[in-house]
C-alpha cells in the first residue's frame, strides 16, 4: 500500500530545474519522484541527527 503524500512548496536553481527537467524527459521518471528520492537520500544521510532529535523533544 502506497503511503499518502502532502505538498510543499520549495525553490530550487533555475539550472537544478532544468537538470531535472531533461533527466526527467530522458527517463519517463516524474520530477516529483526524484526529489523524494533526493530527500530520503538526505534523511538517510543524517539519521542519527534526526533521531537524537526526536529524543530531544521529548526530554
Amino acid at each position: 500500500m502506497s503511503e499518502s503524500k502532502t505538498q510543499i512548496t520549495t525553490y530550487i536553481l533555475v539550472s537544478q530545474k532544468e537538470r531535472l527537467k531533461d533527466l526527467s524527459n530522458r527517463t519517463r521518471v516524474p520530477i516529483s519522484e526524484y526529489l523524494r528520492e533526493g530527500i530520503d537520500l538526505v534523511l538517510d544521510k543524517y539519521r542519527e541527527e534526526v533521531q537524537s532529535q526526536k529524543y530531544l523533544q521529548f526530554e
